[in-house]
């Protein structure tokens, strides 16, 4: 029995060793059979070679110019309001009423008073006493001939003695009497005159002072109807109908924003000023006219005004605090959507780099604070390369050394490839 048992074991154990033998043979053959793996599938963009605009952007906010603030400008009750609040008024609309009776009234009792000044300087110039001191001065000097005739005539009778001397004394005496007369009616003469002037004078600063009086009167009374000094939208009433306003300081009433054109000002850094300049025209007097720095508007929502801006105004000197130059945009606002105070960005070119190398943006990785790309070079092999990028433009990186036009980077798939790896590289499409 045992004799027996040992071959049967030989045997089982020759067989065992066979099949191990055979199945180890297999797989040596299965292994030299089997394929090498595919190269990894990557999407690839070329580097290309552009002229590309420089976009900013700036924070701003809206403005509305000119803004007005209505005022009352004379006191009393406010009667009437001529307008519905938040709409937009024209410019020499009625927009309230201020009690205008007691103006009216004082407008009447100014022109009244004008009438009697004007009445006074009639009077005045009335030159009947000029001609009655002229008449007594012409009485006294035909008086005064007479009696220096009486005079010529009495001396040489007297001197024959065929008259009484006395009757030569009496006639001298008259013409001295007669002399005196002139000289006083000569001297009447010039006060009536120097009088006349005087009142007529005094009536005409009369009638410029009531005339003055009048004016204002009726300047009062225009003030009772107050009306839009411009077109724009009107907030909300600042008083209630039946209060009295404009007593001891110009009552605020109500504001007017002209809103069509729309303005916004930004800070713009200095560096990026520099780089505006030039695409910001200037008329003679230095005024800035926009030019081609086309300019756009994104509101808080993120969403594009549909109207393009332009360059209105460039503050005198830099902001020494915060390093920016203020800047104004003019933006058509036919729709009234914007309303003053908004915080919005605004959108500029402020340059075009030509002859830009540009690499998609995906393409770049942060690698230990280094820009690198993996590219695809020839034999389509994987090569690490840093690059130096500048600018950023939509989707793209402008390079500033790394890169050379032509040169596929790969966009999708970097996670698959590696540098020295062979890789099928597919063009990405445009639009994915």
């Amino acid at each position: 029995m045992k004799m027996f048992r040992a071959p049967l074991a030989k045997s089982l154990m020759a067989l065992g060793l066979l099949v191990a033998a055979t199945a180890a043979c297999g797989r040596a053959k299965s292994a030299e059979k089997a394929p090498p793996p595919s190269p990894p599938v990557v999407v690839v963009a070329e580097v290309v070679q552009r002229t590309v605009p420089i976009v900013r952007d700036f924070t701003a906010r809206t403005e509305a110019v000119p803004t007005v603030e209505v005022r009352a400008r004379i006191a009393g009750v406010l009667e009437r309001v001529m307008f519905e609040e938040g709409t937009q008024v024209k410019a020499g609309q009625t927009l309230f009423i201020i009690q205008p009776d007691e103006y009216a009234a004082a407008l009447e009792s100014a022109r009244a008073q004008l009438a009697k000044a004007e009445a006074d300087v009639t009077r005045a110039r009335d030159i009947s006493i000029i001609d009655r001191a002229r008449a007594q001065l012409d009485q006294r000097s035909a008086d005064l001939d007479k009696t220096r005739r009486d005079v010529a005539r009495y001396e040489p009778l007297a001197e024959a003695r065929a008259i009484p001397r006395q009757d030569l004394d009496t006639a001298q005496a008259s013409e001295r009497v007669a002399a005196a007369g002139v000289e006083g009616a000569e001297a009447a003469l010039k006060d009536t005159k120097l009088a006349q002037r005087t009142q007529i004078q005094i009536a005409d600063a009369a009638v410029q002072s009531a005339k003055a009086s009048v004016t204002q009167a009726e300047l009062n009374l225009s003030y009772t109807t107050v009306k839009a000094p411009i077109t724009g939208i009107i907030g909300r009433v600042q008083v209630d109908r039946g209060n009295l306003v404009g007593k001891s300081e110009p009552t605020l009433l109500a504001t007017i924003s002209s809103v069509d054109p729309i303005y916004v000002d930004v800070g713009v850094a200095e560096v990026d000023y520099l780089r505006l300049a030039p695409r910001i025209r200037l008329d003679e007097r230095g005024r800035a006219q926009g030019g081609t720095a086309q300019l756009e508007l994104y509101l808080a929502n993120d969403s594009l005004f549909p109207h393009k801006g332009r360059v209105v105004f460039v503050d005198r000197a830099l902001d020494a605090k915060s390093g920016t130059m203020n800047v104004r945009g003019e933006f058509p606002n036919p729709e009234r959507t914007l309303r003053p105070g908004l915080f919005a960005r605004v959108r500029a070119v402020v340059e075009d780099r030509p002859n830009a190398v540009l690499v998609p943006a995906l393409a770049v990785q942060d690698q230990q604070g280094t820009k690198v790309v993996l590219v695809v070079e020839a034999a389509d092999k994987v090569a690490l390369r840093p690059v130096v990028v500048d600018e950023r433009v939509g989707e793209f990186y402008i390079v500033a050394s790394g890169l050379k036009p032509g040169e596929r980077v790969i966009v999708d798939g970097v996670q698959k490839a590696r540098p020295g790896m062979q890789v099928k590289p597919e063009l990405k499409q445009a639009g994915r």
